[in-house]
């Protein structure tokens, strides 16, 4: 299991979550720690614009995308997901990875009924399928249940296909993507390593899928 560590995540707590269902740990420095990987996690926090400076700046970029071509699992986290997109609309027009096609988009200052609403999202919140069987997919431990999980952003992608929609959760009535996977590409919104016993199932499904 390989994290990549290019400055901009809470690595302490992303390590310690894989640690804890028994993981051996790698964190990625270099490139090359990305190429040998088995399992790779690209977690992130902030802003979408720093984070593509820095891995682009680190030459993460290239080898990350190589690896996304691979058959081994990939899996992004808050930003580290977002990344995986085309673009976002963060601070300015800024080009992702480009692994997913889609936008990463701002948040709705205003609920659906008018009323002003808070930005960032932060807090607890639950998930909701959207038609899309968790069987076979990161969120397969949590099928049949109602999982609230730890949100903390103000953007969040827009998947151009709705068949890599995971799961979504509900802000003040908007509906806000919160889980996406492709094949062996998968990443959350959510901050598994913060969402206690429910995000340690995911962490721990994606160690063994």
């Amino acid at each position: 299991m390989t994290v990549v560590d290019y400055g901009m995540c809470n690595l302490f707590n992303v390590v310690r979550a894989f640690e804890h269902v028994g993981a051996d740990v790698t964190v990625a420095t270099t490139p090359d720690a990305v190429q040998q990987a088995d399992r790779l996690v690209v977690p992130g926090v902030g802003a979408f614009r720093d984070s593509m400076k820095e891995v682009q700046s680190r030459g993460f970029a290239d080898v990350i995308r190589q690896f996304a071509q691979t058959e081994r699992p990939l899996f992004g986290i808050c930003v580290g997901m977002q990344i995986l997109f085309d673009a976002s609309e963060e601070f300015g027009e800024h080009a992702g990875l480009g692994i997913l096609p889609g936008r990463v988009r701002a948040i709705p200052a205003m609920t659906t009924t008018g009323q002003a609403q808070r930005v960032p999202h932060i807090g607890w919140n639950h998930l909701h399928s959207g038609g899309r069987d968790w069987a076979g997919t990161l969120l397969a431990p949590l099928a049949g249940s109602d999982p609230a999980l730890y949100f903390v952003h103000s953007f969040a992608a827009s998947p151009d296909r709705p068949e890599d929609s995971l799961a979504h959760c509900l802000y003040g009535g908007h509906k806000v993507c919160a889980a996406v996977q492709r094949g062996h590409v998968m990443a959350t919104q959510f901050h598994p390593e913060r969402s206690g016993t429910i995000g340690l199932q995911v962490v721990d499904h994606f160690c063994k899928s």
